[in-house]
């Protein structure tokens, strides 16, 4: 993985888009020495969000299955956060 500071990125955005994007790279940006976001590709973030969608449905049934009865998807908002 390829760690950037927030400078270098912007000195030369257009090819660090193309390696996330053309080159499969995961590039952290830093500022301040300190790593604040990442830019991966769009297949990445699809996995990240199927994980996400996973962990949620996973604590969802877990819910349930505890109450042994539907719970109001207000109430499971509430015990995620």
């Amino acid at each position: 993985m390829t760690t950037l500071t927030a400078s270098e990125l912007r000195d030369d955005f257009a090819s660090a888009v193309n390696r996330v994007a053309f080159g499969g790279e995961r590039i952290v940006v830093r500022r301040n020495n300190k790593d604040v976001v990442a830019l991966v590709s769009m297949e990445d973030l699809a996995r990240l969000r199927e994980l996400d969608d996973r962990t949620d449905r996973a604590a969802i049934g877990k819910s349930k299955r505890e109450r042994g009865k539907d719970t109001p998807w207000e109430d499971v908002k509430k015990e995620l956060r």
